[in-house]
Parts: structure tokens; sequence; C-alpha cells
């Protein structure tokens, strides 16, 4: 018969696993959120710079302008909205992995207990076929000339 921790290790090896799937899902989530926020940053900088120095043009360079800086400022916002959803989908990969973490955590603590109760357990059989063989030993007695 197996004991209990040989038995719960397949479960806690499967745990670990998928800890660390979500690890990583979770660090693909924040590599992305910090591109599009990077990205996001770019367009507002663009924005900035490209708002100023209009003295001395014409009123068609003026109002293509004015579109064009409408354009930037529409997907200025459309960068905003993905940001904020890939930012709640970084939230949701964080508790993933803080529920997939807590199950391994769980599961190593309990394979852990386990693999110490056997251990004491040995302890006291090793101990008690010690003191069953110390009693049936029989001292030697000096023998009669």
């Amino acid at each position: 018969m197996s004991s209990r921790a040989t038995r719960l290790q397949p479960a806690a090896d499967l745990a670990r696993e998928r800890q660390e799937a979500a690890m990583q899902k979770l660090a693909e989530h924040q590599q992305r959120v910090a591109k599009a926020e990077q990205q996001l940053l770019e367009l507002q900088r663009y924005r900035e710079e490209y708002g100023e120095n209009a003295d001395g043009v014409s009123i068609a360079v003026l109002l293509n302008r004015r579109r064009f800086v409408e354009r930037i400022d529409q997907v200025i916002a459309q960068q905003t909205i993905e940001v904020a959803r890939l930012n709640r989908q970084l939230d949701h990969a964080r508790g993933q992995w803080r529920d997939a973490h807590a199950r391994e955590q769980a599961l190593g603590s309990v394979s852990e207990r386990f693999r110490e109760q056997e251990r004491k357990s040995e302890e006291r059989r090793e101990q008690a076929e010690i003191d069953e063989r110390m009693q049936h030993r029989r001292p030697h007695r000096a023998q009669p000339r």
C-alpha cells in the first residue's frame, strides 16, 4: 500500500503545473499591458507634438491638421479602451495565479505533513523493534569453572 504523501503527489504535481502555467499567463498579460501603455504614451506624445507649430499656415492646412488631430484623438481613445481591457485581463490572470498558487501551497503543506507523520510513524516502529529486541536479549552470564 502506498503512503498518503505518495498518493497525493500527482495532485501536488498537477497543482504546481497549473500554478506555473498561470504564472506564465500573468507574465504575458503584464507584457501586453506594458506594451499597450507604451503605445498610448507614444500616441499622446505625438499628438502633443503635432498639435504645436501651426503658425503661418493656410486655412486648408489648418483644417487638414485639425482632422488629423481628431483622428489621433480617436486612436488615443481606442488605445485607452484597449489598455483598460488589458488591465482587466491582467487582473483576472492575477486572480487565477493567486488561486493556483494557494492550491499548490495547500497541497504542498498537506503532503509535507503526511511525510512528517509517516517519518515519525517509521521512527516509532523502529524504536519498538529495538525495544523488543532488547527485551528478548539474554544477558551473558559468566560460566562457573
